[in-house]
């Protein structure tokens, strides 16, 4: 009922097909190039995984000197009672 109607498409007589020849020319850039952002955004990338790295060192350092003080505190209260 309500259908689009599609434009007629002419078709091509056999001197178009034999003539046509399509050159593909790259496009020209429609900006800057990106070349020296990638410097800096590698540098943020290391400088992040590096921090992560020393703040996970902090975190298990923190870990073990917490378990060492308890069982050393657990120590000295076992050695006070006898």
């Amino acid at each position: 009922m309500l259908r689009p109607k599609l434009p007629d498409i002419p078709t091509p007589t056999s001197s178009n097909i034999v003539g046509t020849r399509h050159s593909h020319v790259p496009a020209p850039s429609a900006g800057r190039s990106l070349a020296p952002w990638v410097g800096a955004v590698a540098a943020v990338a290391v400088v992040g995984v590096v921090l992560t790295a020393l703040l996970a060192a902090v975190a298990v350092s923190a870990v073990s000197v917490a378990i060492a003080a308890v069982v050393l505190r657990s120590l000295v209260n076992g050695a006070n009672k006898r």
